[in-house]
């Protein structure tokens, strides 16, 4: 698998917390934060390290080998740093990197705006 995308985000939550957000993103109706595009599919969890780490399957139909590796540490105050990774088989041509790389920021920010930020 080949890196496409890294990029770090701190989150206003306790790992915890957010560890549980990317397992069941869709357990509190109220703060629904994974809301898909029609080219996309739910991610399966591929792997998980309660409080450290998440995999998910590919999000894009389009793209069905990508995968996304979510690392969760503390940070210094109460939050987390949210580290993700785009992985795939190959190099998709830069279209499609520059929106691979886009949509997972979008989504981090949907879930940074359901703790309320």
């Amino acid at each position: 698998m080949e890196v496409i995308g890294d990029r770090t985000w701190r989150q206003p939550a306790p790992p915890k917390y957010v560890f549980e957000r990317l397992t069941e993103p869709h357990k509190d109706p109220r703060r629904d934060w994974l809301i898909l595009l029609d080219d996309e599919v739910e991610p399966k969890i591929m792997e998980a390290a309660e409080y450290d780490l998440v995999v998910w399957s590919s999000i894009w139909s389009w793209h069905p080998k990508a995968m996304l590796r979510f690392e969760l540490t503390p940070d210094d105050g109460s939050g987390t740093r949210l580290r993700f990774l785009l992985s795939d088989e190959a190099d998709p041509g830069p279209a499609s990197v520059g929106h691979m790389r886009k949509r997972p920021n979008q989504l981090l920010a949907e879930l940074m705006f359901s703790f309320g930020q």
